[in-house]
């Protein structure tokens, strides 16, 4: 593995609350270990979408962004993109372009003589 390479988080069955933390271990060791950034976390075993995964991959991301990192989320079920998308967690899938934030009305470049937008 390389360090343009993201490692990969295989998420199976539902995890119990006790396992969260260890995931969120293992999570930051790996963006220590690869260097990429990024994680990505293979959800498509993890089960029916529900409020657990949902805490889970919140938490997982979370660490990931203190460890410097983001996680993404390959295979997600339709209704799990769809429960989180409702509880407002944007997070990247992979195979998708990522979203950034719309610029909030400023003006890069003005011209001599141009009021400022």
């Amino acid at each position: 593995m390389d360090a343009v390479t993201p490692a990969v988080l295989v998420l199976s069955g539902p995890a119990a609350r006790d396992e969260v933390p260890g995931l969120c271990d293992d999570v930051c060791e790996l963006l220590a270990v690869t260097g990429a950034g990024v994680v990505v976390c293979d959800v498509a075993g993890l089960g029916p979408p529900g409020l657990a995964a949902v805490d889970l991959l919140a938490r997982l991301e979370l660490a990931a962004r203190r460890a410097g990192g983001r996680i993404r989320l390959r295979d997600p079920d339709p209704a799990l993109r769809s429960l989180l998308r409702f509880v407002g967690l944007h997070l990247q899938v992979e195979g998708e372009i990522e979203e950034r934030e719309p610029a909030l009305g400023v003006q890069e470049e003005v011209e001599p003589g141009q009021p400022a937008v």
